[in-house]
C-alpha cells in the first residue's frame, strides 16, 4: 500500500483522494469516474460540472450536484436547449447553485450545440478515448491537460461549445472515462491485480 491509495469502507483500495467513507464523493469515485459512458446526459452533465468548475474547486461543484441536476432538468438535453432568458434569469437567482449567469448560459448554449454538432459529442469523446495498461503512478503524475485535450476542446469550440478550456475539457475525458487516471494500488486502476481491463 502506497500513501496514494487508501482502503475504502469496502474493504477495496482507492486512490486517496476519494476518502475512506461511504460518502457521496467516495462513490462518485468507485462507480463514475473513469467509468467508460456513452450516454447523452450523463456526458452532459458531466460537461456541465467542468464548465462550473472554471475557476473554483471540483468539490464546492460536487456538492452541488444533486441541485444542478433539478436547476438543469435532470441534464435532459433537448430540454436545458429549450430553456429561455427567463429561465437564466431564474437560475441566475437560485442560491442553490453557483449562481454565475455566464456558465448558466453557457450550459444552455453548449445543449444546444449538443443537438446540432457532427460528429456528436459521444461519437467525438470517443474518438479522443485514450489507452493505457500501466496506471499513472500518483496523483502528481496527472496532466492537468494533454494534446488530446486540446484538440478535443478546439474541436469543441468550432462547433458552438462554450467554457471549454483544455483543462475542463480534460476533467471532462476523466469524468466519462474517455481516459482512466486512477492511481496505481486503486480498484478501479487500469493494472490492478485481477480486474478487467478499462481504459
Amino acid at each position: 500500500m502506497t500513501n496514494e491509495v487508501i482502503i475504502g469502507y469496502h474493504g477495496k483500495p482507492r486512490c486517496v483522494w476519494a476518502g475512506a467513507g461511504d460518502t457521496a464523493f467516495g462513490r462518485y469515485h468507485d462507480e463514475v469516474w473513469g467509468t467508460r459512458t456513452d450516454d447523452e446526459s450523463t456526458m452532459f452533465e458531466a460537461l456541465t460540472l467542468g464548465v462550473f468548475e472554471v475557476g473554483l474547486s471540483w468539490s464546492v461543484v460536487f456538492g452541488k450536484r444533486d441541485a444542478f441536476r433539478t436547476a438543469f432538468r435532470d441534464f435532459d438535453v433537448a430540454k436545458v436547449a429549450a430553456m429561455t432568458e427567463r429561465d437564466v434569469d431564474r437560475l441566475s437567482r437560485d442560491a442553490s447553485i453557483i449562481r454565475n449567469r455566464a456558465k448558466i448560459h453557457a450550459t444552455v448554449e453548449n445543449a444546444r450545440a449538443m443537438m446540432s454538432a457532427s460528429p456528436n459529442l459521444v461519437a467525438l469523446a470517443k474518438s479522443y478515448e485514450i489507452s493505457r495498461t500501466r496506471a499513472p503512478r500518483s496523483v502528481a503524475d496527472l496532466p492537468k491537460s494533454t494534446p488530446q485535450a486540446e484538440a478535443f476542446a478546439k474541436q469543441l469550440k468550432s462547433q458552438g461549445f462554450r467554457f471549454v478550456g483544455p483543462t475542463s475539457v480534460y476533467a471532462f475525458m476523466q469524468n466519462v472515462g474517455v481516459v482512466n487516471d486512477h492511481v496505481h494500488g486503486c480498484f478501479r486502476a487500469v493494472d490492478y491485480r485481477g480486474a478487467a481491463r478499462r481504459g
